[in-house]
């Protein structure tokens, strides 16, 4: 969900280049308070509230009653003004607090106190009655005498009570600095390599000459041997590395593991299992990210809850959602849907390239030598639907196909026939918040260029994989995805504005080029018809180099339009082109694949890692593996399943970016709804479910708190509040979703 909230809190960009350059020894100054009356000895000022909250002291402490019914965190706070902030200089924030009925989370943060009230440092501890004390240490990006230290308590149904103490903001502290835990030297797909697939290991180690290695199975016999190869400093990580090729060893089995340097790898495993089951749950992930319907627990257990945006109280709903003032005059059903990441917002860009890419991964199935479709027949994912003798990955795909043809602006209206760019809550939401208990008001955004285009694609893809199974909805999806196209022609440059992040993230893109080649190639793919032909031959996209060293993304589409036109049988001339520069594209990323000692074909210019990195190398991958399907060339094969490994845990942080595969995987996601490590009644992501990554930009608080400075691979932290680098989304989990199934076709 590459730069979905550039326009969330306007001090990303400014932190991004405020703190890029600070040093990493500790500050000069000396440790000055800048909270007055902290500790709340006699009186609370110069302590405020907000109306409807009465505060007082107790026991020592500050205790403000929160009251019930308030729709936002900001509705119900405790606060303290005219705070001085110093550029550059690190500040340890820290408290005491207590919340009765226990479970409460309160937002604790310093930021501006006059708008735009930007945020520079936020956490969100759940409470309990019996207090526990917090400390954080951030720099600030700014030089003010405006900041503000403030408590926000609102958003709850129910009233509660809100106490603390020790409250401190100490400036001139020594930076905190952060060491993850990257366990042993020798790094590892630590899920399963393929019996006669590539198997290769990453060793961190201080050595310049070659060093011996063993391969040791479950029972702790050595089974396989070698010497490793120095590689040099890795420019991703900036650790000296290693490289170790244990392929010749064939023998499935479970728990093996490498020996190296006197550092013994997590183990691993040999097979094929644990990609059939990754197969399968990268895309069970979707169900419960479902919209307007209750999730059951006993297709999901520990995952079961009420439908959210149904406009059962607190919900205002999806059945029947206005505009944004001055958008339009009418009112929609868009109901159904996923949840695009993290937050409750629904974005037509993203729904569609995750739509796209669930559909191919079927497609592929059905055209590749290797495909096996009955691995996604019906029946296998355990959704609501199976048993409609339909496969359940199509069954899927269809809940949010329905809700993007939704958003089509209906006949008679100003701009007939394009799609509104997105869908969501009128201000931003805290965590934890589940779909059924969000009290915003929702709204639709302005139709754009690019998420109509979305529409006639995605509806111009499924009209020739549904007609086997649903005539009628392949011709309502083809019916509205040539209303769109033609909508797309009329308004050619209606962009979505990057200034329209309240409450839900842009998703901006000021270039529709890329969209109407892949609107045309899907409506061609399935028509043959010759007006769409003729706009994929003329389009500029079409002989441009569309592969670069990021991928595709929801923002970058040629390649989606450029892949389908390479697999999907057609009669369009020049079609031998089109699949040589996909093979011509897989060339390079083998090359950077095999140039980086930790193997993955993505290596961004400046070693600056994207937003939804783990996605970027999966996509990239995707290329290797339709360069393979086109060419047989086994180079292209080994290569797209070797990047699994960067995913699974051969990477510099030793994580496997998959929840619930590997022996230490991503497990805290940035979700209002998979928060437990916010609220021990929610649960954490099901398996399956792919983390964004390493985030050079690492544009939230939390994690600039944490990662200032951080090199490449570093740049990612599990925890719940870095939206930046930990966020879970539908495009990303997609490119998993074919990634699994190909490497799974392999074994």
């Amino acid at each position: 969900m590459a730069r979905r909230r550039t326009a969330l809190l306007t001090l990303t960009a400014l932190l991004g280049t405020a703190l890029a350059g600070l040093p990493s020894g500790p500050a000069a100054a000396d440790e000055v308070e800048q909270v007055r009356n902290g500790t709340f000895d006699s009186t609370t000022d110069p302590w405020w509230t907000t109306p409807g909250v009465t505060a007082g002291l107790s026991g020592g402490k500050l205790c403000a009653d929160v009251p019930g019914g308030t729709a936002n965190r900001w509705d119900a706070a405790v606060g303290q003004n005219d705070i001085t902030l110093v550029k550059g200089e690190a500040y340890r924030f820290s408290f005491t607090a207590d919340g009765s009925p226990e479970g409460h989370v309160v937002r604790a943060l310093v930021g501006l106190a006059a708008a735009p009230y930007d945020t520079w440092f936020e956490v969100s501890p759940q409470l309990s009655v019996s207090g526990d004390t917090y400390s954080y240490t951030f720099t600030s990006p700014v030089d003010t005498t405006q900041g503000q230290v403030a408590f926000q308590a609102g958003g709850s149904a129910d009233g509660w009570r809100l106490c603390m103490d020790d409250v401190s903001l100490l400036g001139g502290v020594p930076p905190e600095v952060y060491q993850p835990d990257t366990g042993p030297r020798v790094r590892v797909n630590q899920v399963a390599y393929l019996p006669a697939g590539p198997k290769n290991a990453t060793l961190v180690t201080d050595a310049t000459s070659k060093l011996p290695w063993q391969l040791k199975d479950g029972s702790g016999a050595t089974v396989a041997h070698g010497w490793s190869v120095p590689r040099g400093v890795d420019a991703s990580s900036g650790q000296n590395v290693h490289s170790i090729d244990f392929g010749a060893w064939r023998k499935a089995g479970q728990d093996y593991t490498l020996v190296a340097d006197g550092q013994t790898s997590r183990p691993f495993d040999i097979g094929t299992g644990a990609y059939e089951q990754l197969r399968l749950d990268s895309v069970k992930y979707y169900y419960t990210q479902r919209s307007g319907t209750a999730i059951r627990d006993d297709l999901r257990p520990g995952y079961g809850r009420a439908a959210g945006h149904v406009g059962v109280a607190p919900n205002q709903g999806d059945t029947d959602v206005p505009c944004r003032p001055g958008v339009c005059d009418y009112r929609l059903d868009v109901s159904g849907g996923w949840y695009d990441a993290g937050d409750h917002g629904k974005y037509v860009v993203n729904g569609g390239i995750a739509t796209w890419e669930l559909l191919s991964t079927y497609e592929r199935e059905l055209l590749a030598r290797t495909g096996e479709p009955r691995k996604l027949r019906d029946g296998t994912l355990a959704v609501p639907e199976s048993g409609n003798k339909v496969p359940d990955i199509l069954d899927e795909a269809r809940w949010e196909l329905e809700f993007l043809l939704k958003m089509q602006v209906p006949d008679g209206q100003p701009l007939a026939g394009m799609a509104h760019h997105k869908i969501h809550d009128e201000q931003w939401t805290g965590l934890p918040l589940l779909p059924s208990e969000d009290p915003q008001k929702r709204e639709l955004h302005p139709p754009s260029t690019q998420a109509t285009l979305n529409l006639a694609a995605t509806a111009a893809q499924a009209a020739r994989l549904y007609r086997p199974y649903d005539k009628a909805f392949a011709a309502r999806a083809l019916t509205a995805a040539r209303k769109a196209w033609a909508a797309a022609l009329a308004h050619p440059d209606l962009y979505a504005s990057d200034s329209d992040g309240t409450g839900g993230g842009t998703y901006a893109d000021s270039d529709a080029t890329d969209e109407f080649y892949w609107a045309a190639a899907e409506l061609y793919l399935t028509t043959g018809e010759r007006q769409f032909a003729d706009h994929v031959l003329n389009s500029p996209v079409h002989t441009a180099d569309i592969f670069g060293s990021l991928g595709f993304d929801w923002a970058r589409t040629a390649a989606a339009g450029r892949l389908d036109l390479a697999t999907v049988p057609s009669a369009l001339p020049g079609r031998d082109k089109v699949r040589r520069s996909v093979v011509q594209g897989a060339d390079r990323y083998l090359a950077t694949l095999k140039a980086q000692p930790y193997g993955m074909p993505y290596a961004p210019d400046g070693n600056r890692y994207d937003w939804g990195s783990s996605h970027q190398v999966l996509n990239n991958a995707v290329v290797l593996a339709t360069a393979y399907d086109i060419t047989g060339g086994a180079e292209y094969r080994d290569g797209a399943v070797q990047s699994m490994d960067y995913i699974l845990g051969r990477n510099a942080l030793n994580i496997s970016y998959v929840t619930g595969y590997g022996e230490v995987s991503s497990h805290n996601q940035h979700s209002r709804w998979y928060a437990h490590e916010l609220d021990p009644g929610l649960p954490n992501p099901p398996k399956g479910t792919l983390a964004g990554g390493a985030n050079s930009g690492i544009q939230d608080p939390y994690a600039q708190s944490k990662l200032t400075g951080c090199v490449g691979q570093f740049c990612y932290i599990d925890d719940i509040q870095s939206w930046s680098t930990n966020e879970t989304a539908i495009n990303w989990n997609a490119a998993l979703a074919r990634m699994a199934s190909f490497v799974a076709d392999q074994g």
